[in-house]
């Protein structure tokens, strides 16, 4: 339903799903986004990316280092999530395609125990990398204008595109305000 509502990037994140059963739904998410266009992002497991064909791969701090990951799959995307510059930095010296900054505010999708980020703390850490960023967590439609004028071009949500009455309207209508802003 994301798809037909114009999203053009699905992250496949399924933490405690065997992988049998991860494998099967990958695939069948593979040929989706192959017939729409979009690409596909795995989280965690570099193995099943290049198993599907995905895209590319998304890694958190406890996952294969991304240095490892880019000499396995040299041209596969590769995005980190990033929690501080520190982090930030980290990835984009190891290689990284992109980062994701976050979880900017809270998420019921995410184990935190930190204070978020919050859109200031975002904006500095952006502001001192030089490869793209996405953000994440607890992003709302309310949000989107506030992010949009603090430089932020990839938004990536779950609950408001997963936990909407219609997963096809909420995706497009936060689309729309994204490219309004």
């Amino acid at each position: 339903m994301a798809l037909a509502g114009g999203v053009r990037l699905i992250q496949l994140r399924e933490k405690d799903m065997p992988i049998s059963r991860l494998t099967k739904l990958a695939e069948k998410i593979r040929a989706m986004t192959k017939k729409k266009g979009a690409l596909l992002i795995i989280n965690d497991c570099l193995d099943l990316a290049l198993a599907v064909g995905a895209d590319g791969v998304h890694l958190g701090q406890d996952d294969l280092p991304v240095a490892r990951a880019r000499n396995i799959a040299p041209d596969l995307i590769i995005g980190v999530s990033t929690h501080s510059l520190k982090e930030a930095l980290a990835a984009q010296r190891a290689g990284a395609s992109y980062i994701n900054i976050g979880p900017l505010f809270p998420t019921k999708t995410k184990k935190w125990n930190e204070k978020f980020l919050g859109i200031q703390k975002m904006k500095q850490i952006a502001s001192k990398i030089k490869i793209p960023f996405t953000v994440m967590g607890g992003i709302k439609a309310e949000h989107i204008p506030d992010l949009i004028r603090a430089g932020v071009k990839t938004i990536a949500v779950v609950t408001a595109v997963t936990a909407a009455d219609n997963p096809r309207k909420a995706a497009k209508q936060l689309l729309a305000l994204i490219r309004s802003g």
